[in-house]
């Protein structure tokens, strides 16, 4: 029987609007000609060695980014789309200098933005597809100025946009919600042709699934439907990939009761399988963290007689790691295999995690022995799954063991990896230590690193150090809302509201604008301190005249007994009785 689902969103109403839009045959799987309709439904050992942090052990590291999101939902970065071009790192010195060059250029954006313009249209540079990939990059979370080099660069003789650099643009303006600019992007994508007159337009479905994550990413359900029945209006085949990617998307941004209802409703044009599933699994398992609705959805498919696989396993393993459900994850694995389902990677993973969060590291570190025994090779996210508990519980021998046998097999630590130890830090030189060992391994600090740093510094009164990481992160990368409302609250729980103030005053100016609770708290705060500064004003200038007051009394009379008069308390001081 179905389960009765009640969602936030007005899917049924939105479908209703837009059903008449989308009509085919889908070209996919399982084909149907209705339209999709929304209707009411029911519903190895360690030989532990001293902590150097060497990188002797690898030649040319390359610092990768892994994700430990499910295989079969995994997506890529919006704002790093290939497309079939070449990813490698700049190379080229003088293509360096020209980045530096512009992005200096582009800081003062906000300071005088038309001598800002006059700098781009003077300053000589080359425009080439790596570079204004990299500028885009680095100043991503200024959008004004991001899109203001992107529209000067398309100007430039000899040059035409990428599919990667409109993707990283798009990406860009969707995560500061400045959608309709979005959207004037991917219609001229749709007019452009490529780099040759012979080459198709420009668009392709993964820019509109860029706008689908974004749209998801703000809760806009409905935005992200409407955007998935673009896929006819533009011309692409809309079948099971697609639909998925649109579950996938409403998961990961935290959506998940929507993305469920979404797929119950369209089960006719969309029949249940095995991965539809796994993404509302990995939503309710590792997204939500919700137990009770991840068990709901695993009995659900026992019942739909939807076939478990490793992935399966996988996500429901996971959260019961995380939870520190040890026995769960061992019934489940045991389970596994007596079904006959070989654990993959990510299961191995939950299983070491799950015990070294146990401080069973012993176990740990034998499964993971038993794991390339079975042809399973451990992965970076292997090693992190093993580290970050070991941290955690202050078993930092075991964690620095474990580092080093890492970099033994040449994988290269990831921005998780370092993050781990930041965590365990006591003191400062600690800290700068490692973060100079992240960037001769290739893997630089990122925003959510320069955050946690400016959290724990803050923590610990030094500003000096916030100060510091603040002008490092500045340098590196522009600053996003994030990192502007750590550092205000830091700064503000510490007393220092006017360099938090200054930083609000910063943060606004550049368009970055928090959500509306968060803004009116810290304007509550700004102007409390205005009051009680008006009020202290007050109490000194009181304090003064009656102090005034009694010394010229005491003159005049001369008396050299004690004074007695009669003292009132208001408001929380002490006046003499006039």
């Amino acid at each position: 029987m179905l389960l009765t689902r009640i969602t936030r969103s007005n899917l049924p109403r939105i479908a209703i609007l837009t059903q008449t839009q989308f009509t085919s045959v889908y070209n996919k799987p399982n084909p149907c000609p209705n339209p999709i309709t929304f209707t009411k439904c029911i519903n190895p050992s360690f030989n532990f060695t001293s902590f150097n942090f060497s990188t002797s052990s690898f030649e040319n590291p390359t610092a990768k980014t892994i994700t430990e999101s499910i295989d079969s939902c995994e997506e890529s970065d919006d704002n790093n789309y290939s497309d079939g071009e070449d990813e490698s790192l700049l190379c080229n010195e003088d293509v360096l200098n020209d980045v530096k060059l512009i992005v200096d250029i582009l800081k003062q954006f906000h300071t005088d933005c038309v001598e800002t313009k006059q700098k781009l249209e003077n300053c000589g540079v080359k425009v080439c597809s790596e570079l204004v990939v990299e500028v885009i990059s680095r100043v991503r979370n200024d959008w004004e100025a991001a899109f203001t080099f992107f529209l000067w660069a398309g100007k430039q003789p000899g040059y035409v946009h990428s599919i990667r650099v409109y993707h990283s643009m798009i990406a860009i303006l969707g995560k500061m919600r400045k959608f309709d600019t979005a959207w004037m992007l991917i219609d001229e994508m749709r007019k452009s042709k490529g780099n040759d007159n012979d080459n198709p337009p420009l668009l392709t479905p993964q820019a509109l699934l860029i706008m689908i994550r974004r749209y998801c990413a703000v809760h806009d359900v409905g935005k992200a439907i409407s955007t998935f029945y673009a896929y006819k209006r533009f011309g692409f085949n809309v079948g099971i990939d697609e639909f998925q990617s649109l579950l996938s998307a409403l998961s990961k941004y935290k959506n998940v009761q929507d993305a469920e209802q979404l797929m119950y409703c369209n089960k006719d044009v969309f029949p249940f399988n095995t991965k539809s599933f796994n993404i509302i699994l990995n939503g309710w398992a590792n997204v939500i963290c919700s137990q009770r609705e991840a068990e709901r959805v695993w009995n659900e498919m026992g019942k739909r007689r939807i076939q478990y696989d490793a992935v399966s396993f996988g996500c429901i393993m996971s959260c019961y790691s995380k939870s520190s459900k040890l026995y769960k994850v061992l019934r489940f694995f045991d389970m596994m295999k007596k079904m006959g389902i070989e654990p993959d990677r990510k299961a191995y993973n939950s299983v070491i995690h799950a015990l070294a969060k146990g401080k069973m590291v012993k176990e740990a570190v034998n499964l993971l022995k038993t794991m390339e025994e079975k042809g399973v090779t451990p992965n970076i996210v292997t090693y992190n799954s093993l580290i970050k508990p070991l941290c955690k519980s202050q078993n930092v021998d075991e964690a620095k063991g474990a580092f080093n046998e890492m970099l033994r097999r040449k994988l290269s630590p990831t921005i998780p990896t370092y993050h781990a130890f930041f965590r365990y830090f006591k003191t400062e030189e600690e800290i700068f230590e490692l973060l100079e060992k992240m960037r001769e391994v290739g893997c630089p600090p990122t925003n959510d690193t320069y955050i946690m740093l400016i959290r724990k510094f803050c923590r610990w009164r030094q500003f000096d150090n916030v100060y510091k990481m603040w002008n490092e992160m500045c340098g590196d990368m522009s600053p996003d809302l994030s990192s502007y409302i750590v550092l205000i609250h830091g700064l503000f729980l510490n007393g220092k509201v006017d360099e938090a103030k200054k930083y609000y005053i910063e943060m606004k100016e550049k368009g970055l604008s928090p959500d509306q609770k968060t803004d009116e708290k810290l304007q509550t705060w700004f102007s409390s301190r205005k009051f009680l500064e008006q009020r202290k004003a007050v109490v000194e200038d009181s304090q003064s005249r009656i102090q005034t007051k009694v010394t010229v009394t005491r003159n005049q009379k001369n008396i050299d007994k004690p004074e007695t008069r009669k003292v009132v308390r208001e408001r929380g001081f002490s006046f003499w009785e006039e």
